[in-house]
């Protein structure tokens, strides 16, 4: 049974076309994510005609891209390859796994600077890491980078056909009302800490009648899997390879403290910055965890105060973190307390502001207070205070707002849409909608690094 499955990465890829079609476009996101879907899709529905290049599956095409001749032969053996002409004027390219070559790569500078209209899109698994460790020269300024992550609670909520109730959490957040169905609502968001993003799942979950019970949990296993095969195959030595496996199974073991600050003490007794630094820097490029970074003071731009040496991990998405965990299913879904449960819930908002291009900071002035997010948007910087329940006891924002007094604050929880002794309260289901607001992160564009 083919699914569709709609992702708000669509009207990216839509904005790149009527803009800035002359320039190639590179999708960098994580393995599993669903970017060759979304970009075939996006072809097969916005062109007369696409061509398909997989490079880990077409040896003899890399092959070309690796040989030492002219753009124009370059482009005319391919068009042998493919038993084709590719006409520039009707036809979009698209590259997979486009990582295998660097060859390929630098080619999209030609691409870019023919005087033929071509139209390519590019995306891989692991480019991130490519480009942080590109060895030719890297094509700067030829080709426009977007990043691509898992699907958040909105594109959850559309896969399971609930349009109706998105647009009631839109309608209700924007004027701050109760909305009628939240307990529905809150059993979603429970059953998505279970599942995640990854599209693979969301589909198996959907097969299975929506029923956790016979949702079949192994696609989570697999994920995590060719996500550690991945750190064996596109790393430099077995040693580098290693350190990477230790930092990613660390990640949960941290987010399980009552302090979920990362310590290289989580990896292993006497672990240190110098040894395991770079694995952090290849897991980050390759979109496969996220980062927040602790400030010491509330000023724009938020970047200038970080703590560089401070910092939480989280896994880019949280369906892979409950796995890690070896959660008991029913005791989420029933909402039962257990001592993770705050960590699901950081880690489900880290992804979700991640999706909507929010840089993830968090205010750590001292051992004493700490706000989970703050976020910089057009009416300044906003303190979020993350509740994994609908307790509201919350002393550090109480400091926070003392010593900042900012425009509101935002404290997410369980709790109902409200409006109240100047914070807003939105329902953990909801924090997608944040993300409609201006924040100071922008697209990346040219060879800046992941």
């Amino acid at each position: 049974m083919v699914m569709k499955m709609e992702r708000k990465f669509y009207k990216t890829l839509l904005e790149w076309k009527e803009k800035y079609i002359e320039t190639p476009l590179m999708v960098v996101g994580a393995r599993q994510i669903g970017k060759t879907y979304i970009i075939e899709e996006f072809c097969k529905n916005e062109f007369e005609d696409y061509i398909i290049i997989n490079l880990m599956g077409s040896p003899s095409i890399t092959k070309i891209f690796e040989e030492e001749i002219n753009f124009t032969e370059k482009v005319e053996k391919i068009e042998l390859e493919l038993k084709r002409k590719i006409n520039p004027e009707k036809t979009v390219i698209f590259i997979d796994e486009i990582q295998e070559s660097e060859k390929a790569i630098t080619a999209l500078k030609f691409f870019a600077e023919s005087p033929l209209p071509y139209k390519i899109i590019c995306a891989g698994s692991l480019l991130g890491v490519k480009i942080h460790r590109f060895k030719s020269s890297f094509p700067v300024g030829k080709v426009r980078i977007e990043f691509m992550r898992p699907m958040d609670f909105e594109e959850f909520l559309l896969a399971l056909d609930n349009k109706m109730w998105v647009d009631e959490i839109k309608k209700c957040y924007k004027g701050m009302k109760p909305i009628s169905i939240h307990d529905q609502l809150m059993k979603l968001y429970r059953t998505y800490l279970c599942v995640g993003g990854m599209p693979e799942a969301i589909k198996k979950y959907k097969q299975a009648n929506q029923d956790i019970l016979l949702w079949d949990k192994s696609i989570v296993s697999n994920i995590i899997m060719s996500y550690l095969a991945d750190m064996n195959k596109y790393t430099l030595t077995p040693t580098e390879s290693i350190k990477i496996e230790k930092v990613y199974k660390a990640i949960p073991i941290a987010l399980s403290k009552e302090n979920k600050k990362f310590m290289y003490a989580d990896i292993e007794p006497k672990a240190e910055k110098k040894i395991f630094e770079t694995a952090i820097d290849w897991l980050l490029a390759s979109n496969m965890i996220n980062r927040c970074t602790a400030v010491n003071n509330i000023e724009k731009p938020l970047k200038a105060f970080s703590q560089e040496h401070i910092f939480k991990l989280y896994y880019n998405d949280v369906g892979m973190l409950t796995y890690s965990l070896g959660l008991d299913y029913a005791d989420i879904l029933l909402d039962k307390s257990f001592i993770t449960k705050g960590a699901l819930a950081e880690t489900y908002i880290a992804q979700e502001f991640t999706a909507n291009n929010i840089d993830l900071y968090y205010w750590n002035p001292d051992t004493k207070a700490e706000v989970d997010f703050v976020l910089s948007n057009k009416d300044g910087i906003i303190p979020v205070e993350v509740k994994s329940s609908d307790n509201k006891k919350s002393q550090s924002l109480k400091v926070y707002v003392k010593k900042y007094n900012p425009p509101y604050s935002i404290r997410v929880s369980a709790k109902n849409f409200g409006f109240k002794n100047n914070i807003k309260s939105i329902p953990l289901y909801a924090v997608f909608c944040i993300g409609a607001e201006k924040s100071e992160k922008t697209q990346s564009i040219g060879a800046e690094n992941p």
